[in-house]
């Protein structure tokens, strides 16, 4: 068992899942090895990201004010910005096509394990169920990435 390659494939599960799995297999790591360390690093991320949402949300929002306050006491105009971008746009197409199982499925997934974490607390932080449906996405998605890596390579 090599440390320094499991904590490759952990480390990048924890920013961008999608490609962990295939690193794994490119450096040569078993399939379960890499199943499990891209596993347990998607998951730790999107526990870390998912739960200091609020805080980042906040953080987000207070910075955004004070910008906004600077730019009024320095007499320079402020130009609104667009409120549906087509990423906007996006992101509540999914939610209501796919609801709360697509979202903590493949948000994640698709976009990144901090930003897709960040948008399914934001939508669903509320129910309990969110956080577990999130782990399950995510070694379903680590067992369907790490087999399509094994299989091509």
């Amino acid at each position: 068992m090599n440390w320094g390659l499991l904590s490759t494939v952990f480390l990048l599960a924890t920013v961008k899942f999608m490609f962990a799995p295939s690193t794994g297999c490119g450096m040569g790591l078993p399939f379960w090895e890499t199943y499990l360390t891209a596993a347990a690093g998607g998951t730790f991320g999107a526990a870390i990201f998912y739960y200091s949402s609020d805080l980042l949300i906040k953080y987000s929002h207070a910075k955004k004010i004070a910008k906004r306050e600077e730019m009024e006491r320095n007499g320079i105009p402020i130009i609104p910005k667009k409120k549906f971008t087509k990423t906007n746009r996006f992101v509540i197409r999914l939610k209501r096509t796919l609801g709360i199982y697509g979202i903590c499925f493949w948000a994640p997934f698709f976009l990144s394990v901090p930003i897709g974490s960040i948008i399914v607390a934001k939508f669903y932080g509320h129910l309990k169920k969110t956080f577990p449906l999130i782990v399950i996405g995510m070694f379903l998605n680590a067992l369907i990435m790490t087999s399509l890596s094994y299989l091509i390579y």
